[in-house]
């Protein structure tokens, strides 16, 4: 496995989703989702704790980079569309399992949470496809 596609990819789609999950998580959706939190209320905390937030990031980040290299992405279309399906399949497990097993969100916020991850894998799926396409002979 190529290593610094690896690194690459990696660190592209970390930077992506910090900065576009801070736009549709921390801006355009944080007050929709608070609003339509389960009946434990809200549960964002003031400020989030930076450290695991980007080693968060790192980590879906190498998921994402990982996958690809494994399955040939190396376009931004089909960056985005099979980061859009990660992200749809991921956070719909996830936000099922969690609606499920707890009060901590109701259906209306677990569907923006699966509607705002999907966007985000998408594009940061598309980013990484485009990374690991770069030096890629084109194919005449």
């Amino acid at each position: 496995m190529d290593f610094k596609k690896l690194l690459t990819g990696t660190i592209a789609s970390a930077v992506t989703t910090y900065l576009l999950g801070w736009l549709i998580f921390g801006v355009l959706l944080m007050d929709f989702i608070n609003d339509h939190s389960g009946m434990a209320g809200k549960l964002s905390k003031a400020e989030p704790t930076q450290l695991y937030l980007i080693l968060g990031n790192l980590i879906m980040g190498l998921m994402v980079t990982y996958i690809f290299i494994k399955s040939n992405i190396s376009s931004m279309v089909g960056g985005f569309m099979y980061g859009g399906i990660i992200g749809l399949l991921m956070s719909a497990g996830s936000n099922c399992i969690t609606y499920s097993t707890t009060i901590a969100i109701s259906k209306t916020g677990m569907a923006a949470d699966v509607i705002g991850t999907t966007v985000l894998f998408a594009v940061s799926g598309a980013v990484v496809g485009m990374v690991l396409g770069m030096g890629k002979k084109a194919v005449a």
